[in-house]
Parts: structure tokens; sequence; C-alpha cells
């Protein structure tokens, strides 16, 4: 679903170089997650698949579908089917949680060349998927992320995505700043999507969000290319003796 092809990108305003050749290959039906340092290039990574601005690709391809997205802009990725979770969710005042999330999804589907979903229907879809995730319906008439809890500007990430049912979901450190009783909600949210028509690619720092979302692999970036791949046992690996090892190792 996902091959990465020799990806080389920079800061597109400084010129500072992130990523220095990776190669990844993610299949329909995988959760795979990046780990790595910090200033190892996770982030840039998940925003350059997303067609962040800030960054340039200088070298190398990423194919969805065996096709190269580079060249359409970041609408057109999301209506192929990619979704980024941010580590830092935007707040945006003035507009209701569920208003954005109605647009976003009709936005989609009319990309796709489907009909706008009716406001009844839309209302009880995100119900359902709501009280899927412990969301008070609440929450969703609230300006969006403002005011939130970290754990609830997490929850109505995964509600977002609950709804857009993405293809190809990109999860930037979801775990940060949440208590262990909202990173199982959010991971119960992120098992219950996971099928065989369906990629993640789970970026984090910490073995814990691994316990509850299981990858079926695990990639180590370091100064911007992958420099181990395993199962689910690296991670723990990672976890008990840091990275030290596997970076002496490559270097």
């Amino acid at each position: 679903m996902l091959e990465i092809k020799n990806l080389h990108a920079r800061v597109a305003d400084e010129g500072t170089e992130i990523l220095r050749g990776v190669d990844l290959t993610v299949a329909a039906g995988e959760v795979a997650a990046i780990m790595g340092p910090n200033g190892s290039g996770k982030s840039t990574l998940s925003y350059i698949i997303a067609g962040h601005e800030d960054y340039e690709v200088t070298e190398g391809d990423i194919l969805y579908n065996g096709q190269s997205i580079l060249e359409m802009d970041p609408a057109e990725r999301a209506a192929t089917g990619v979704f980024l979770a941010f580590q830092y969710p935007l707040e945006i005042p003035g507009v209701p949680t569920m208003t954005f999330l109605k647009t976003a999804l009709n936005s989609q589907r009319k990309a796709r060349g489907e009909g706008e979903m009716t406001t009844p229907d839309f209302i009880r879809r995100a119900k359902a998927a709501a009280a899927e995730l412990r969301i008070d319906m609440a929450m969703l008439k609230r300006p969006l992320n403002v005011g939130f809890s970290g754990g609830e500007k997490k929850r109505a990430e995964i509600l977002q995505m609950a709804l857009l049912e993405p293809k190809l979901s990109v999860m930037d450190e979801t775990d940060s700043g949440l208590d262990i009783d909202a990173l199982k909600i959010v991971a119960d949210g992120v098992n219950a999507l996971r099928s065989p028509e369906r990629a993640f690619l789970v970026i984090t720092h910490y073995q814990r969000l691994l316990d509850y979302i299981v990858p079926d692999t695990v990639h180590v970036l370091y100064k911007g290319r992958i420099i181990r791949s395993g199962d689910k046992d690296l991670a723990l690996q990672l976890e008990n003796e840091g990275y030290g090892q596997i970076i002496g190792e490559a270097a």
C-alpha cells in the first residue's frame, strides 16, 4: 500500500536536510511502528507523506497503491485515503467540532464523486462512533480542540479517523500527553479500525503505546534513515536497552 523509495527531504525555507534516504514498505492490513531518538526525522516523515508544504522532497518517491503522490496536494492525498493524526492537533476557534467533522467527511466524498451525507445521517453516524470512543456529544459542540485536554484532542482525532475511514493512517506520536486511561481509549479506537484493507504507520517514542496497538513491524529511524527493522520484539528491546547499541552497530 505504501512504498517509500530512497526518500530525501529538507526544510523548504532553510534547506536543512532531514531525511537522507528512507526506504520503507507498509502492506495493506499492516501496522508498522516507527521509533527513534528525538530529531531523527519521524514527524518530518509523517508530514511529507501528508503533503506538508514546509518540506521539500529532493530525491526519491512515495508510492501509495502503486501511484506516486508527490505531485498531489494534501487535499488530494486525503481524498485518496491518506490520513494524518497530528502530535499536537490544531485549535480552530469558532468552528464547532461537529461542523468540522461533517465538512471534512463531505469534502472527501465530493472529491471522490460521491454524494454528500445528509445532516441526520451524519449525526447518527457521529453519535455511534463517539459512543465507541466514550466521547460526550456535548464536546462535539465546542470549537475544535479549543480548551480540550490532551486526551480529548486525541479522541477527537480518532473520531475523525473513524468517520473518514482512511486506507492509510499515519499517526504522529498519538500517545503524546495521554494518561493511561486516555491511551487505552485511543488504542481501542485504532484497533477497531484495523482491517486487511487498511494500513497504519504509528510513530512513537515509547513501547507503552505498542502494548495496546501491537505492531506487525517496527522500524528504527535515526538521522533520516531507517537503520534497523524487525517485529514487535524490537520495540521491547529498545525499551529495555535504548538506542545506543543499534546506533553503534549502524555507524
